[in-house]
């Protein structure tokens, strides 16, 4: 990680977004937003780590205090606020790549790569589209300015290949997860897509690339000496292995209520920021 920073920070609080920190719209409530400007004046440190890229996290946390450096990708990217700053951690190689792809594909659903350039450019690499949800998503990625859509002829070793993304019918994707299992080196995270309830959403990375090695990393670098962690999926689970006190909101997977130090309020009812405002007197 090549990222710099002289501020040593006792405990960082860490924060999933989707389903945890955020709402079912996507969005930081506005009890979320006090929270965290109270955290802020307490000195209170904490950062996010997402699955989401870092475009697709971009509008929801802009202009909000979000100071230190950020997860995002499951681990593969970490930007550096202070130094607009991108770095990248066990990025795919383009053989695994295309290996992924191959298996992935099914009669509706078409996989899409994923590849960032230091600037923070989005590139998507992409075949035919295979369903209508796939479209919607393809097609709204052509809207963003940062973001340059190629076909998958294009794709070559010039890149940092991020992770790999499919939309498609239920039956399919789970298909898809266990053929990846098969494969080294790779991992895959899936789940319901909010699209319609017939259809689920898979995410490809190297197995290496998770938020907890990110997270690690970042505790060395800060020289913090305890986590507090909040997350709802399986792609939190790697977080909640390494942290001091890890917290799942109540519609979270059964997984990480197992493991977690005390299960909270739902996303939904600002589980987050009513146990913050408890658990540090905000």
């Amino acid at each position: 990680m090549n990222i710099h920073t002289q501020q040593e920070i006792k405990q960082l609080v860490v924060f999933d977004l989707d389903r945890t920190l955020l709402n079912k719209h996507s969005q930081l409530s506005p009890l979320t937003l006090q929270t965290l400007r109270e955290m802020d004046k307490q000195g209170i440190h904490y950062t996010i780590a997402t699955g989401r890229s870092f475009l697709s996290a971009e509008d929801i946390i802009k202009g909000h205090t979000f100071s230190l450096p950020q997860i995002y990708t499951n681990g593969v990217v970490t930007f550096c606020p202070a130094q607009q700053r991108f770095s990248f951690d066990n990025c795919l190689g383009l053989d695994e790549t295309l290996a992924a792809t191959e298996v992935m594909i099914s009669n509706s659903a078409h996989p899409f790569i994923n590849a960032l350039n230091d600037q923070g450019e989005r590139i998507v690499f992409h075949g035919e589209y295979k369903n209508r949800f796939e479209q919607a998503l393809l097609e709204q990625f052509e809207l963003s300015p940062k973001t340059r859509m190629l076909p998958l002829s294009r794709l070559n070793h010039d890149f940092q290949i991020t992770n790999i993304s499919m939309i498609g019918p239920r039956d399919e994707v789970i298909t898809a997860h266990n053929n990846i299992e098969a494969l080294n080196h790779l991992i895959a995270y899936s789940g319901q897509a909010i699209e319609h309830e017939a259809y689920r959403w898979i995410d490809v990375h190297h197995a290496k690339a998770t938020k907890g090695t990110a997270i690690a990393k970042l505790k060395e670098l800060l020289n913090i000496e305890s986590i507090i962690c909040f997350g709802d999926g399986d792609n939190d689970l790697s977080m909640f292995e390494i942290a001091d006190e890890c917290y799942a909101p109540e519609n979270a997977n059964i997984e990480n209520k197992q493991v977690a130090t005390a299960v909270i309020g739902h996303h939904n009812e600002d589980g987050v920021a009513k146990f913050l405002t408890k658990r540090f007197s905000l």
